[in-house]
């Protein structure tokens, strides 16, 4: 046992809990292992399925001492999707879920734990992925003692099966398909079994969200998005709240097969790991942030913001929230949202996404000026002399080299 778990001792311990094989099996761990006379799980809502809410629901209230369902869904949609829209926020191509859940996560499972007067927490990490360093982040910021029976006992996800079924603890997966899924409303990550070897085709049987190109429709969709102030407001001219524009839309893109990746990811520790995604509404809703700020932002802008935008992605999927760059970036961000108002069209089709058009009160365009039709406002003549210092000095070194 490391010295971490010891100082915990004999008392409570609040358990991040999911309700799948890993965190279903730390609640005897915790006990048999670690000795905790009380086990409080809480569930987090961030939009996975309903039934999924409902098993983590019951069965923590069936083998822990006491146990909590929090609806984060709103809270995790305001305070963390909409700023990773803003920030156009991908990370090495794919739009983050999971990372932008655990910090919200962990934070509220830090409240109950001093609620509950419990000095340690737990979690159900590896110590091979990222969530680990999510969820400790947020714990030691709390000044809370953390308990991750997975890494601190190198436990192998076969025994962990063989420990369930020894302990007669219900779990959502079997050994022939050990998927390892995990779901919020802004993304949906499946990964585990032969999904980690590099070169295997995952079997259709693993996307829940994104139709096969086989049975997308035949006929494209067009489809219009409004924004105010970089936030998505209206669907097909339909005010919506955040939650339900983002239901709406996954089913929408998701029935067109848009939202899939299939990718070789570097995780924190360095190691890279084959992951599989479905995030349909947050494939499309970036893409038509990212064009609309083509339209009202400046050169300069778009090009700065393009460095921010990728330093902030990074520091999220890192779970760093608390980190003084990642409010400074968030500042600088908001401060360009103020003119990201307007509507984006946008095509679906047999896994396709295509911007059809976009407008905006807020527009740096005019198009009496840009016409090959008018000549108002604007005397191509006047870029004559501009020409003549086009490129001046490349010019000057051409000529020095050729003689």
């Amino acid at each position: 046992m490391t010295e971490e778990a010891q100082k915990g001792g004999k008392g409570t311990v609040v358990l991040a809990f999911s309700g799948g094989l890993d965190t279903s099996i730390c609640v005897p761990i915790l006990k048999n292992m670690y000795g905790y006379d009380k086990v409080i799980t809480v569930a987090a809502d961030v939009g996975q399925p309903e039934s999924e809410v409902k098993m983590a629901t019951d069965k923590g209230n069936l083998i822990a001492d006491k146990h909590y369902t929090l609806d984060l869904k709103e809270a995790f949609v305001r305070e963390h999707v909409f700023p990773a829209i803003k920030a156009n926020a991908l990370y090495e191509g794919y739009p983050m879920g999971t990372a932008l859940a655990r910090p919200l996560i962990a934070s509220e499972i830090a409240k109950i734990a001093k609620q509950e007067g419990a000095k340690a927490v737990g979690h159900g990490c590896t110590g091979k992925g990222n969530d680990q360093l999510r969820f400790d982040y947020i714990f030691r910021l709390n000044g809370l003692d953390i308990i991750a029976p997975m890494r601190e006992h190198n436990m192998r996800r076969d025994w962990e099966i063989e420990y369930a079924e020894q302990n007669n603890i219900p779990i959502p997966v079997k050994k022939d398909t050990p998927w390892s899924v995990d779901e919020n409303i802004w993304s949906r990550s499946i990964e585990g079994g032969r999904l980690e070897e590099p070169a295997y085709h995952p079997p259709e049987e693993i996307y829940h969200w994104t139709a096969a190109l086989k049975d997308a429709p035949d006929e494209p969709e067009i489809i219009s998005i409004g924004f105010e102030n970089g936030i998505p407001v209206s669907l097909n001219g339909e005010k919506m709240a955040g939650v339900d524009l983002i239901v709406a839309l996954n089913k929408i893109a998701g029935k067109h097969s848009v939202g899939r990746n299939d990718m070789v990811e570097d995780r924190v520790l360095g190691l890279k790991a084959r992951e599989n995604y479905e995030h349909p509404a947050a494939t499309v809703l970036i893409a038509a942030h990212a064009d609309l700020e083509k339209l009202v932002l400046s050169r300069f802008e778009l090009k700065f913001k393009h460095i921010v935008d990728d330093q902030w992605a990074e520091l999220a999927y890192m779970g760093l929230i608390h980190e003084p760059l990642y409010h400074d970036l968030g500042a600088f961000i908001n401060k360009t949202q103020e003119r990201v108002t307007g509507t984006v069209d946008v095509q679906l089709f047999k896994g396709g996404l295509h911007i059809m058009g976009r407008s905006s009160p807020f527009a740096l365009y005019s198009e009496d000026l840009v016409s090959f039709d008018t000549n108002t406002g604007i005397d191509q003549r006047d870029s004559i002399g501009y020409s003549k210092y086009y490129g001046l000095q490349g010019r000057l070194l051409h000529q020095l080299n050729n003689e």
